[in-house]
């Protein structure tokens, strides 16, 4: 079997349906996917079942099977940044992402992820991101490497026991008294993938301090409490401080054309602490990265 072994295939069980062959199913379940895609992918061992076993075109339709594929697209672009494997052990996978890579498969990106080249890299295909951080965004990301403890990684997350550091360089605020707690509600903004604070009981919380001051800009030192999408960037431009080179806040200028790869965000996640859910062990992590001026 050819699959491609970087990225996690997505899932389906087939629903009940009068569909005589997994292939005619699959079709109609995704129409925006031509027949001819479905039928490459099967060419290609890109569709199987829960054991590894290619599904041809002629496989019979069965309801509840579990049919594994996997996404692909065609001509996509390379991201010329390399990301750093800063620990890797068992348990844990400790990575210093580049501006620009996504964390995981989505959209336009699939191989060019962040997740498929640390699975290509360390021949893990068990790997998952217990995090996720924008793509637009450089520093660290842990990935659990093994699934019998993933979910004491994840817990450090959902409980909020994991004490996270980000910097970022934006417009000084001189008339502002620091360190600065920053509180307030935020929810689906226009377009979607926007957020925006509304009125109501805060459900993010940022403290900010100062790390240094360059005149115009200031590199501040961020320690989100909450996890909320966009929240640093959110609340940075919210107090008058959008993040250099941000396209989407407060103003939507990135209209989704080519990546300028000079203007990167000026937002890196620095550095993460906590203490380790099977050694009890405290653990640190820091980025190699640096935000230039």
């Amino acid at each position: 079997m050819s699959q491609p072994p970087s990225i996690r295939p997505s899932i389906l069980h087939l629903p009940l349906g009068p569909w005589r062959t997994v292939l005619d199913c699959l079709c109609e379940r995704f129409p925006a996917i031509s027949r001819e895609t479905w039928l490459e992918r099967m060419e290609n061992g890109k569709v199987t079942d829960g054991q590894g076993n290619r599904l041809g075109p002629g496989h019979p339709y069965q309801v509840a099977l579990r049919v594994h594929y996997y996404r692909e697209v065609k001509g996509e672009k390379a991201i010329p940044f390399v990301e750093t494997v800063l620990h890797a052990d068992e348990h844990l996978v400790v990575a210093d992402k580049p501006h620009f890579l996504p964390v995981m498969p989505a959209g336009e990106y699939v191989e060019e992820t962040l997740q498929a080249r640390l699975t290509r890299r360390l021949g893990n295909p068990h790997l998952v991101p217990l995090h996720r951080i924008d793509r637009h965004t450089a520093g660290l990301v842990l990935f659990s490497a093994n699934p019998a403890s993933r979910n004491a990684y994840h817990e450090l997350f959902r409980d909020r026991r994991i004490h996270k550091r980000y910097e970022a360089i934006a417009p000084a605020l001189p008339d502002l008294r620091f360190p600065l707690l920053r509180e307030t509600r935020i929810a689906k903004g226009e377009p979607f993938f926007r957020m925006q604070e509304v009125p109501g009981e805060p459900n993010s919380r940022t403290r900010l301090e100062v790390l240094e001051r360059n005149g115009e800009f200031w590199r501040y030192d961020l320690y989100p409490i909450t996890g909320k999408q966009h929240q640093l960037r959110v609340h940075l431009a919210a107090l008058g401080a959008p993040i250099c080179n941000d396209g989407f806040y407060p103003e939507l200028t990135d209209k989704g054309g080519a990546d300028d790869y000079r203007r990167p965000l000026k937002l890196l996640a620095r550095s993460l602490a906590f203490d380790d859910p099977l050694s009890g062990l405290p653990r640190a992590f820091e980025s190699a990265l640096r935000l230039d001026w």
